[in-house]
């Protein structure tokens, strides 16, 4: 996804039983938090009970930890990074995180000292693309006798280190590193070309994405291709192809030859795996060009849909789109979550899939059938951009309910008061609307939840004791349109040249009603919503409010949510606005601020807010709990971008005492 625009501004361990355990991880019993979202199941869960209702309003700041691209940023002016949006995992109380600048630390869990750095220098030759410098995580491959951290970076290598050192492992690859822009079925210009999100390592395979430019700047952009290697010797061992190349397979979704000349359609979020079924679950994004499928009619398998293969070979088990020949830059933006439920009496080892577009889909993960029905239902068919063919169909799950508002007409706009609400309707006046399917118009189209709203690569959390979804959401509608490039040597008829937050709603509120960011939490084993908790005050204060009695609005800012035995922990994303392109090209250039930077503790049956715990900033990235010393930890990425990077630790009083 690209964006030109700006914001709306404004410890003992519990038991756990490996029945209880996360679907693909029964080994995690210990205070680790050994993957990105603390498994391969993509729960954000954790036993760790030292930390409970009685308590948490007592956490305090244990340490920080500074980035190590602080000095680098200070030394070179044209360096801009976005957020700062790593998760550390946690090994036996060590801390392995990434940094914008794609630099790895190890960091001592009890005390914050930085232990080894290793820095690819990946910033060196250039930015990468879309967001530029941001990264997410890193990965831990143990066998006994060896441990690696396994990531990517932003100008495309793979590298295995030593955990215990930092120092590249010399027998993989090529000295440490393997070259992801070689092996692709065409050539690869590094501009367009990255790794931003750590790979999964499953059946002992390191599956690795990419994020890639998503301006299509010219007519084959790189291919969306998954790949599996060998976190031993960083030997190619498989790659599933995104876009398929078999002709008998592609040509029923990819006419006129686009499936040979497409590009895009990766993964450039998280993955998720199954390690007892040997699957490992691929959420895909959009195909060349985002806005625009006139050349490429069809329903462009395997676009925007989760594919479930085989984690040894590659092959293709089953798989689930959720958008036919997409526009609307409703990629799958975050790992499915697995976790095992009850329906109806029958067990079902399931994946629930969160989506922009503000719907679950909950499949039976071993064979990809829906838990409950997904039907397609007609939508708009008659395209206001010449050439555009849209699919007379797109899938509706009939459970569970969608988490936020879909679409946006006369009934979603504000009416706190009937001055408000007519300004409202007269700016709603000027762009074209209806609901999530809606097509894109050359004067602008706007959708709700938003290219970047609904759900996000912030997931969900899930308790996977009762089967219970805990999905953060935020409302922010975003005007796309599609026109004429300003290229007339551009391979594309039409591309989508206008990217707005927005519109702004009447006197700087937003347009549509509270509220704006929230957490919902979903019982899966009936599809039942079974609360909506609204996140932070929103804009109570502003004074075309004053004197009305209103709840919590919640802030529309990205949440990042973890599932503890007693508590659901939330903490929030600040406003950002841009500053303008990066100076280094490629790349966007943001300012990020601070709103009730807090840590939430939710009580996890009733989302009542219970405790508040003030932080220097607000969260980043998705933060993460483990233990070290005998201490439960919280630690909560800040900053990045105008605001200097850190980690910030909590914990109790008193330490290891």
């Amino acid at each position: 996804m690209s964006i030109r625009g700006s914001r709306w501004v404004l410890l003992s361990l519990g038991t756990w039983f490996a029945a209880c355990a996360p679907a693909d991880d029964s080994e995690s019993v210990s205070g680790d938090w050994s993957e990105y979202a603390a498994d391969k199941a993509s729960s954000k869960y954790s036993p760790l009970d030292q930390v409970g209702p009685e308590n948490v309003a007592d956490l305090e700041i244990a340490w920080t930890w500074s980035s190590v691209d602080q000095p680098l940023i200070d030394a070179d002016t044209l360096l801009h990074t976005a957020r700062n949006e790593a998760t550390p995992i946690a090994v036996d109380g060590i801390l392995y995180t990434s940094t914008s600048l794609s630099q790895v630390a190890a960091i001592d869990g009890a005390s914050g000292e930085t232990l080894w750095t290793f820095n690819p220098e990946s910033y060196v030759d250039g930015t990468p693309n879309n967001l530029g410098f941001v990264h997410r995580g890193v990965t831990f491959w143990d066998t006994g006798d060896q441990k690696r951290i396994l990531y990517g970076t932003g100008d495309a290598y793979l590298y295995a280190l030593d955990a215990e050192t930092g120092v590249p492992i010399a027998d993989f690859a090529e000295n440490g590193r393997m070259d992801l822009t070689q092996g692709l079925r065409r050539p690869v210009d590094r501009r367009h070309y990255s790794v931003t999100s750590p790979p999964i390592v499953c059946r002992d395979r390191v599956i690795v994405g990419a994020s890639i430019w998503d301006n299509p700047e010219v007519e084959e952009m790189p291919p969306g291709d998954v790949r599996a290697f060998d976190p031993g010797s960083g030997g190619h061992v498989w790659t599933f192809e995104t876009i398929p190349q078999n002709e008998l397979i592609a040509a029923e979704t990819w006419g006129e030859g686009s499936w040979q000349t497409a590009g895009n359609a990766n993964v450039w979020t998280h993955m998720s795996c199954d390690e007892e079924l040997g699957l490992v679950y691929l959420p895909t994004s959009t195909p060349t060009n985002d806005y625009y499928g006139g050349e490429r009619p069809g329903d462009n398998l395997y676009a925007e849909s989760i594919v479930a293969v085989r984690a040894e070979t590659g092959e293709r088990v089953w798989h689930f789109q959720g958008v036919h020949h997409g526009i609307w830059d409703y990629d799958f933006p975050t790992a499915p979550n697995l976790i095992d439920i009850t329906v109806d009496g029958r067990e079902i080892k399931a994946l629930a899939q969160v989506s922009k577009q503000g719907f679950v889909y909950v499949l039976d993960r071993e064979t990809g059938e829906p838990v409950w029905p997904i039907e397609e239902r007609p939508v708009a068919q008659e395209p206001t951009v010449p050439g555009e063919q849209l699919s007379p169909t797109q899938p509706f799950p009939t459970l569970p309910a969608a988490f936020d508002r879909q679409g946006i007409g006369a009934e979603d706009i504000i009416d706190f008061t009937p001055e408000l609400r007519a300004e409202a309707e007269a700016i709603l006046a000027d762009y074209d609307f209806g609901s999530i399917f809606t097509p894109l118009s050359e004067r602008g189209t706007i959708l709700m939840p938003g290219i970047i709203g609904g759900a996000s690569w912030a997931g969900a959390a899930t308790d996977p004791t009762n089967g219970i979804l805990y999905v953060p959401s935020y409302t922010l509608p975003w005007v796309l349109s599609a026109e004429p490039p300003e290229d007339p040597e551009s391979p594309w008829a039409y591309v989508g040249t206008r990217f707005e937050v927005g519109p702004a709603g009447p006197q700087g509120l937003p347009i549509v009603k509270p509220p704006y960011g929230r957490i919902t939490a979903i019982d899966l084993n009936t599809g039942e919503h079974l609360w909506v908790t609204p996140m932070g005050e929103g804009p109570r204060d502003h004074p075309a409010l004053a004197g009305l009695d209103l709840p919590e609005l919640g802030w529309p800012y990205r949440t990042f949510v973890v599932r503890t035995p007693t508590l659901l922990l939330a903490a929030q994303e600040g406003p950002w606005s841009m500053r303008g392109p990066s100076p280094r090209g490629n790349a966007l250039w943001l300012n990020t601020e601070d709103a009730d930077p807090s840590l939430r503790a939710l009580d996890a049956e009733t989302g009542e807010v219970i405790a508040e715990i003030p932080l220097p900033g607000n969260a980043s990235g998705n933060f993460m709990t483990y233990e070290a010393g005998g201490a439960q930890y919280v630690v909560i990425p800040v900053g990045g971008a105008s605001q200097r990077a850190r980690l910030v630790a909590l914990r109790l009083p008193g330490g290891t005492e």
